[in-house]
């Protein structure tokens, strides 16, 4: 399993971010993302401690963790600048908290995040044509999650992802041990999106390639 959003307690998450990881390697992981919730006021509170931890926790075991960030509740308009400064404070994962159905997210949040270049487009909620089109030409990928409340909504991010050709991805949204999933919870999700079987193994394949992408920033 690659998980490229889940949250530690540094935010609303229970889980020291080694506890997280942990769990995570013991379930069967191979790559997870720490994307803890963040806006203007504590991005360089969360992303040095995050990334510290994941850079020795990776010294140390197979599974590999990568130091991201969730931009949450932000106005629109500030994404691309704090998109920027994520990525220069050593976020390698940045995941835009989408426009949910079950919270009250900024209008215009989907679009300024793609539009910004985020990673993933997480729990997108009724996402438009434009959006998703935007999100395809810029590589942004949009989330398929597990998440209860975010997951009432995949089966219309799904549909839309097919006809505008944008990439998907799986994603927990952990933030409690029992969020993590297996393999096989992941291909049921997907199945119950209304996705055929046969694309499971590219939406696999995505988080793969995203997380590989990251890895590289560390090595280069």
């Amino acid at each position: 399993m690659i998980d490229l959003h889940t949250h530690s307690l540094f935010s609303d998450g229970v889980l020291l971010p080694s506890e997280l990881v942990r769990r995570a390697a013991s379930q069967g992981y191979d790559i997870i993302a720490i994307t803890d919730h963040a806006d203007a006021s504590n991005l360089d509170f969360i992303i040095p401690r995050i990334a510290t931890v994941c850079s020795e926790l990776n010294r140390y075991w197979n599974i590999k963790a990568l130091p991201g960030i969730e931009l949450t509740h932000i106005p629109p308009e500030t994404f691309a600048d704090l998109t920027k400064r994520a990525r220069a404070m050593g976020a390698l994962i940045v995941v835009a908290h989408g426009e949910t159905i079950v919270e009250p997210v900024p209008p215009g949040t989907n679009l300024a995040a793609v539009e910004a270049g985020v990673d993933i487009l997480a729990h997108p909620g009724l996402l438009t044509r434009k959006e998703a089109e935007q999100a395809a030409k810029n590589g942004v990928y949009l989330e398929i999650t597990s998440r209860k409340g975010h997951s009432l909504s995949n089966g219309h991010v799904a549909k839309l992802a097919g006809e505008s050709g944008a990439k998907l991805v799986i994603d927990t949204d952990a933030h409690e041990p029992g969020d993590l999933i297996t393999d096989n919870l992941a291909r049921n999700v997907l199945l119950g999106a209304g996705l055929d079987r046969e694309m499971i193994p590219t939406i696999f394949q995505n988080s793969k390639t995203l997380a590989a992408k990251a890895l590289s920033a560390v090595k280069s």
